[in-house]
């Protein structure tokens, strides 16, 4: 059912350009978000959140609030719930890079040529800065002219995920440094210079809303997904990284206001908890931690801990 890694992975162009979401992906605020989201619950007698439900509201934005208000029956706007979040986001200065990111960003940094590196964000700007201002390592990766979130000028009227909007933005973006001579660029040789296509571009996410992005941008994809995440979708996970993800969520109903994935979370202490997924019975060996799509455009990996950048054609410093 799972084809195992082609470590030559002929369905791969060579990657010019990678593209990180950051909640989740880069740090650990998702877990952060959960306890956030729980503060608030368990303020108005609400059961903690489940991943049954996360897994809708991920990168959802308004329409994922709204998801939650009606599944855990708040009487609550959108706005006042929201209101009643931000004033936990003083929890988000405790963010920190999540396993193999600092040594990951580091290794694409400093490759022969070195990719472009965006970020693509569904977050805002300011609450960005609130959750990696004390991380400057993980900053100095990224270009300012590469930081794309969720209020941008040129998101406005744009969809946000899983619609590509903001990943092609990225890639715009990437172009006009390209076309503009950026500073940002420390290729030597101008043949380097020409646009980067979609198919040159790999995509890091830990949503499914994200991985589904990311393909119907024509985009590779890398899929990390928290092991509460990794957990519901245990037996459809090829179906998140062909990029049918979002609609496997409905066609399962994972996430509808049922009494039954609110109880879940109360057995099992909410989003936030590492949930167990059969790891013991050695099923994830014979996975080799790798899971790929049908097209070898996708896979999901544990964390970034020793990516491969040898199997996407980035050569690594020697």
């Amino acid at each position: 059912m799972y084809p195992s890694s082609n470590p030559n992975n002929p369905a791969c162009s060579p990657i010019r350009a990678c593209i990180f979401d950051v909640d989740g992906l880069l740090i650990n605020s998702e877990d952060i978000y959960t306890d956030i989201y729980n503060q608030v619950l368990n303020t108005h007698n609400k059961p903690s959140l489940s991943w049954e439900v996360k897994a809708r509201i991920q990168s959802g934005g308004k329409d994922g609030h709204a998801h939650l208000l009606r599944t855990y029956s708040l009487p609550l706007s959108v706005s006042d719930f929201k209101s009643q979040l931000s004033t936990h986001h003083h929890l988000f200065n405790a963010s920190q890079p999540l396993p193999g990111v600092l040594t990951l960003l580091d290794n694409l940094t400093h490759a022969t040529p070195p990719p472009f590196l965006a970020l693509a964000s569904s977050s805002s700007k300011p609450l960005f800065t609130t959750k990696a201002s004390h991380l400057p390592i993980l900053l100095s990766a990224f270009s300012t002219d590469l930081r794309i979130f969720g209020d941008d000028p040129d998101m406005q009227g744009k969809r946000g995920k899983p619609a590509p909007d903001i990943f092609l933005l990225a890639l715009r973006r990437i172009n006009t440094c390209l076309a503009n001579k950026s500073s940002i660029l420390t290729h030597e040789s101008t043949s380097l210079w020409t646009p980067v296509l979609s198919d040159e571009c790999l995509v890091f996410e830990d949503s499914i809303a994200g991985i589904t992005a990311a393909r119907t941008a024509g985009m590779h994809g890398i899929w990390v997904p928290h092991a509460g995440l990794r957990a519901i979708c245990r037996g459809w996970e090829q179906e998140v990284l062909n990029g049918n993800g979002m609609q496997a969520l409905q066609d399962r109903a994972v996430g509808e206001p049922t009494r039954s994935s609110i109880s879940k979370a109360e057995e099992a202490g909410g989003a936030g908890e590492e949930d167990g997924d059969g790891d013991g019975d050695g099923e994830e060996e014979a996975r080799e931690n790798i899971n790929v799509s049908e097209d070898g455009r996708a896979e999901m990996l544990r964390s970034l801990e020793d990516f491969d950048l040898e199997r996407y054609k980035i050569v690594p410093s020697e």
